[in-house]
């Protein structure tokens, strides 16, 4: 039997600014947006080129999941968007106005560098060593 995790939820504040971002600024594609009444969606997004989890961005329902919008792992990074062309991709994020913390770093495993999403959750633009 193979498993994969596939998707992963991301508790946002609003859908269209989420989407906005991840697609628009990160280059995701939106891969689904469907209308499930009551004013929820079930929207996806992913690298638009290449393979791994997806997002769901599934807007908050209450206090409690209003409060976890941005700090969703208590400050840690959160995620990791893996590349083969570090540089490219880098500049382009840049380009589309991502907002990273540091400058690119050569680490043990491969090339880094710290980003934020539009809630200020930190992910990590990668490209390992091979």
């Amino acid at each position: 039997m193979t498993q994969t995790i596939a998707t992963l939820t991301l508790v946002v504040a609003d859908y269209d600014a989420a989407i906005t971002f991840y697609r628009d600024q990160l280059g995701f594609a939106l891969l689904v947006d469907t209308d499930m009444g009551s004013g929820k969606r079930w929207v996806v997004v992913g690298p638009a080129r290449g393979n791994g989890a997806r997002l769901l961005l599934a807007k908050a329902d209450g206090a409690q999941q209003a409060a976890a919008v941005g700090n969703q792992t208590g400050g840690r990074v959160m995620g990791f968007v893996e590349t083969d062309d570090f540089a490219g991709d880098h500049a382009g994020m840049r380009a589309r106005g991502v907002k990273f913390l540091e400058a690119p770093r050569q680490e043990v495993y491969g090339w880094v560098a710290v980003f934020v999403d539009l809630y200020d959750n930190k992910w990590d633009l990668i490209e390992p060593r091979r």
